[in-house]
C-alpha cells in the first residue's frame, strides 16, 4: 500500500514530529510511505515558544520529505494537493490537533476524499486553550475523512459532539522508545546537583496554562523536607507567575528549574532521575508525557481530567487525584510514597503496557481499521 503522511517531520521539533517520525518509520516495514511536510507550521507571531525547529545540538529524527504546505499562504495548499495527488497514494493520513489547522489540510482532504482513503489522527478535536471558531472550523475539516483515530476515549466524546455519525476507532497513544535506557537512578539525581536521599517529582514538557504546574507547585509548597521536584520543560509566555509562587513558597532550595526545550538525548537524565511524575493539568485528552513515563517505568499521579483517569487510572500505572486542586494533587503524591506495595504494583502495570503499547500494535490496529472503511 502506498500511504502518504501530511504532518509536520524534521526539522520541526516537538511531540507531534516524534510522533510522526516513529509512524513513519513503523509504517515504512510493510508499506511505501512518503512524508509531505509544512515549509511552514506556524507564522512567528502566533508561535509562544523560543523556536519551532530543531536546532544544531538536537538530536530529533531526521525523516526525509518534501516541504510544501505553508499553512498562511493559501497558494500552497494548492500545491500541496498537487503533489499528493501526482503520488497517487492508496492512504492519506493527517495529524489533527488545534483548528488553526482546518483550512489547510481540510483544503487537502476534501480533495483527495474519493481519490484515496484519507484518515486524520485526531489529538484535540477542541483544543485545550478553545477559541469561538474552534467547533465551526473542525467541523468543516472533519468533512474530508473517511475515518478518524482518536488516542483516548475522550476524543472520541469530542468528536461525535461534532459528528455524530464519524467513522472512528480509538488506538492508545504508543511508547516513544527512542530516548535511550534508563540510568542509575542515584548517579541521575546527583547529575542534577540534588539529593538521593528525597523522594524526587517531575513536572516535565511544555510549561502551559493548562497544564497545571501552578497546582503542584502550591501543593509542594505543603510537603515534608524529604521532598524535591524538578520542572523540566520550555515555558509557552512568561513563567513569572510560577516563579512568584516558587520565591514566596519557602522551598525554592528543593526545586531544579531547567527552563528550555528537553533535547532527545537529555531526556533520560530527568526521568531516570525521578520517582513520581506529576501531571496535575486543567485539561487534558492524552498525553505524550504519559508515553515518556511509561518507557522509563515512572508512575504518576494525575488529575481527573480528558482521558488521563482511562489510560493511567484505569490502567493501574498511576494514581487519579479526586479534583484539579493542590490538596488533591497532594494527597495523592503523599499516598504513593507511603505504601511500597503500591508502589511496585504501578511498575508492574507499566510493563504490562510497554508489551501492549508498541508501535507495531498500532500500526497493525490502524490498518486494520483501514480496510473496514
Amino acid at each position: 500500500m502506498k500511504i502518504a503522511i501530511l504532518s509536520c517531520f524534521y526539522p520541526f521539533r516537538g511531540g507531534i514530529s516524534q510522533f510522526n517520525a516513529c509512524l513513519y518509520n513503523e509504517l515504512g516495514r510493510k508499506h511505501i510511505v512518503k512524508a509531505f511536510n509544512f515549509s511552514r507550521q506556524y507564522p512567528e507571531f502566533l508561535f509562544p515558544g523560543k523556536t519551532q525547529y530543531v536546532t544544531p545540538d538536537d538530536e530529533a529524527v531526521s525523516i526525509e520529505s518534501e516541504s510544501l504546505l505553508d499553512t498562511a499562504n493559501p497558494f500552497t495548499y494548492i500545491k500541496t494537493l498537487k503533489a499528493i495527488r501526482e503520488w497517487e497514494p492508496d492512504l492519506l493520513i493527517v495529524r489533527y490537533w488545534m483548528s488553526y489547522f482546518a483550512p489547510s489540510l481540510g483544503y487537502i482532504t476534501r480533495h483527495l476524499k474519493g481519490r484515496c482513503k484519507v484518515i486524520s489522527i485526531l489529538d484535540n478535536v477542541i483544543p485545550h486553550e478553545p477559541h469561538f471558531f474552534d467547533a465551526p472550523f473542525t467541523k468543516w475539516f472533519l468533512k474530508g475523512s473517511d475515518g478518524c483515530v482518536t488516542l483516548c476515549e475522550a476524543v472520541s466524546h469530542d468528536l461525535l459532539q461534532l459528528q455524530p455519525d464519524a467513522k472512528y476507532t480509538v488506538i492508545q497513544h504508543p511508547l516513544y522508545t527512542h530516548f535511550g535506557a534508563k540510568k542509575d537512578r542515584d548517579a541521575a539525581i546527583r547529575e542534577l546537583g540534588l539529593d538521593p536521599a528525597r523522594k524526587t517529582l517531575l513536572f516535565f514538557g511544555l510549561i502551559r496554562e493548562y497544564k497545571g504546574l501552578d497546582i503542584l507547585l502550591e501543593a509542594f509548597r505543603t510537603l515534608p523536607e524529604d521532598y524535591q521536584l524538578i520542572i523540566a520543560g520550555e515555558p509557552y509566555g512568561s513563567f513569572d507567575r510560577y516563579q512568584k509562587i516558587i520565591d514566596e513558597s519557602g522551598c525554592a532550595d528543593r526545586i531544579s528549574l531547567t527552563l528550555k526545550y528537553i533535547k532527545d538525548s537529555e531526556v533520560s537524565q530527568y526521568f531516570s532521575a525521578s520517582d513520581l511524575a506529576v501531571l496535575p493539568y486543567r485539561s487534558a485528552t492524552q498525553s505524550g508525557i504519559s508515553s515518556v513515563s511509561y518507557h522509563f517505568e515512572v508512575p504518576m499521579v494525575v488529575t481527573d481530567v480528558g482521558g488521563l483517569k482511562e489510560t493511567i487510572g484505569g490502567r493501574g500505572t498511576g494514581l487519579v487525584s479526586t479534583s484539579v486542586t493542590p490538596e488533591a494533587v497532594r494527597a495523592e503524591i503523599v499516598k504513593y510514597f507511603a505504601d511500597p506495595a503500591l508502589k511496585q504494583s504501578c511498575i508492574e502495570s507499566i510493563r504490562k503496557e510497554k508489551t501492549r503499547l508498541s508501535w507495531m500494535n498500532f500500526c497493525r490496529q490502524l490498518e486494520d481499521f483501514t480496510e473496514k472503511l
